[in-house]
């Protein structure tokens, strides 16, 4: 039973390599290969490439056909009337096409040309016009050129009209007083009954103030009697202010006091006499008969011939 199994598998193993070797002998047999050129010695060389990795000449693998370690020799290619020149040929010119294109394993592939495409097809219609930019910064100056010629003289005007006159800016006023003065729980504005220069009517003899319409610099002076035994506290104002303090001690004897000073003075400014209030016996002296309370001012200069 063994025996059998043997022969039968024995008999099947000769018929596939039977049929295997019919193939093979068919494969190198049956082909056709179109002639090719073969090129001469300098072609040769020049076709050669190396490698971008190894500086050796690229050396192509072997067919099948020859490596092949079970092939059966082909007895056909003894004779002179065999295609065995036939497949000589077609390997020598497999292994030199290798050779050729050194960077591939098989036949070199089939480079095809790729399409060029027109841009000004596809370019579209003009578009608007946009916005204009922001101006950039100033340049520096250029160097300043060369004055020009002289124009020709014009034609003479027509005559103006005829200006105002010179006008004399000009206060003064000097006025006093007659009568005795006491202090009381309040101020007291010192008012005077005599007029001796009121220049256009600057000072005002009702109220006790100079009012001043000609803006400039102006001296003022104050003089005044002292009461004995009293004491003598006035001040110059000017509108709401003390400007200068004219003060006397007690004394047994009653003297003449003086004070005088400079102002700024704009335009309606006031300027005045206060008597300050009585914390303690404040007074000045007066009979009634003579003046004994003087106050004068006038103006230097004004602030338009400043």
């Amino acid at each position: 039973m063994q025996l059998s199994m043997n022969i039968h598998l024995a008999f099947l193993l000769i018929i596939e390599v039977s049929v295997f070797l019919l193939r093979v002998d068919g494969f190198i047999r049956t082909p056709t290969v179109p002639h090719v050129d073969v090129p001469n010695d300098e072609q040769k060389e020049q076709e050669y490439y190396y490698s971008d990795t190894e500086s050796d000449l690229y050396e192509p693998k072997q067919d099948w056909a020859r490596t092949e370690p079970n092939q059966p020799e082909n007895k056909a290619a003894e004779t002179d009337s065999a295609h065995c020149v036939q497949c000589c040929d077609r390997v020598d010119r497999l292994s030199r096409r290798k050779q050729r294109y050194h960077y591939y394993n098989d036949d070199p592939p089939e480079f095809q040309a790729i399409p060029q495409i027109n841009l000004t097809i596809l370019k579209g219609e003009k578009g608007d016009k946009g916005p204009r930019g922001s101006y950039g910064k100033n340049g520096k100056a250029g160097i300043r050129g060369s004055r020009g010629l002289a124009g020709s003289k014009g034609t003479k005007g027509s005559i103006g009209k005829l200006g105002e006159p010179c006008k004399l800016y000009y206060a003064a006023f000097s006025v006093g007083r007659k009568k005795e003065l006491h202090s009381n729980n309040y101020y007291q504005t010192l008012i005077f009954d005599t007029e001796y220069v009121n220049l256009y009517d600057q000072f005002n003899m009702f109220t006790g103030k100079f009012y001043c319409s000609i803006p400039g610099i102006y001296h003022f002076s104050l003089n005044v009697h002292t009461w004995n035994q009293k004491e003598t506290y006035m001040h110059i104002m000017r509108n709401d202010k003390e400007v200068v303090i004219l003060y006397a001690q007690p004394s047994d004897r009653s003297i003449m006091q003086s004070q005088s000073i400079m102002i700024d003075l704009k335009h309606n400014d006031e300027v005045w006499i206060r008597l300050f209030k009585g914390e303690r016996e404040n007074a000045i002296f007066s009979d009634g008969f003579d003046t004994y309370i003087t106050f004068n001012g006038y103006l230097i200069k004004p602030n338009s011939e400043i």
